[in-house]
């Protein structure tokens, strides 16, 4: 379920309508990233605070671009934390000029902002305790069911829960390490979300067999770094660069570096080959994805 508002979307128009992000960038000399606190791998926070995982990687590398392309001496890369609750209004209202972390493009969200070429490609499943025994959405029957607020994973659970007329509880979280929390003590019996950012919280958690993942995906999730709205010149320098990491083979790098080998901070492998999909979608990048959900 996503949170904005149709006031909200009235409201932003005249800033989309404006947005000159190159040359904001240029006269200040400096550029925002905005960042996730426990996307795992993705985009999330050491013990001091510092954003690191694959898609702040990959926002450094474009951010790096725009320092070329505007032939600047120095640019300043400033940080902001965003929730899945606020990540597009901060892009939209110009806070930030790229959300680095691990947000689907779908065609909902396009009327308020725009997306580069897709870096990961997901699927929407379930998180449960593994001495809770189910291994099934059908064993979820009566349960309490979290889920992240302002995620698709909101919609399509809803969606599940009325074809299969399940009776869920379904809650919100204000963030993934909140709705992990929640089945970790047993306040939900599962929590509905991403496999590879499920996986994540599993392999990071003091013992990960205790948790495991069940269920048929529930969607397809394209995640791709966030964009102003009706900013032609600069999504088509992101868009350059984008097409270039992945078409160069940097990108298989990038993604070794954060699925395949150990990340801090408590350096766990997650040992995440590439999915299929990812791989064809990387030999023709497109910003153009198949609206699923």
């Amino acid at each position: 379920m996503k949170s904005t508002s149709l006031l909200f979307c009235a409201c932003l128009t005249a800033v989309s309508a404006t947005a000159d992000t190159l040359d904001t960038i240029r006269s200040s000399g400096e550029i925002t990233l905005a960042h996730r606190n426990a996307s795992i791998p993705f985009s999330y926070v050491d013990a001091d605070g510092r954003p690191m995982g694959y898609a702040v990687d990959l926002c450094l590398k474009l951010a790096e671009a725009i320092k070329r392309e505007l032939k600047l001496p120095k640019l300043s890369v400033k940080y902001l934390l965003v929730t899945p609750d606020t990540r597009m209004k901060a892009i939209a209202e110009g806070q930030a000029s790229m959300e680095c972390g691990s947000t689907t493009n779908n065609a909902e969200r396009r009327k308020l902002v725009d997306f580069t070429i897709p870096h990961y490609i997901s699927s929407s499943r379930f998180l449960v305790r593994t001495d809770s025994q189910i291994r099934s959405i059908e064993q979820l029957s009566g349960h309490t069911v979290v889920s992240t607020k302002g995620t698709t994973n909101i919609k399509s659970l809803s969606r599940v829960n009325n074809d299969k007329l399940l009776g869920l509880k379904i809650v919100e979280a204000a963030d993934h390490a909140q709705a992990f929390s929640m089945v970790a003590g047993g306040q939900a019996s599962a929590f509905a979300m991403d496999d590879v950012l499920l996986s994540g919280l599993r392999a990071t958690a003091p013992k990960p067999e205790d948790f495991m993942l069940i269920g048929k995906a529930l969607s397809i999730e394209p995640y791709a770094i966030i964009l102003p709205k009706n900013d032609a010149p600069f999504k088509k320098l992101v868009d350059q660069e984008m097409r270039r990491i992945i078409l160069s083979g940097e990108i298989n790098a990038m993604y070794a570096k954060w699925f395949q080998h150990p990340i801090p901070p408590k350096n766990v492998n997650l040992d995440l080959p590439m999915p299929y999909m990812l791989k064809d979608s990387f030999k023709y990048p497109s910003d153009k994805v198949g609206d699923l959900n």
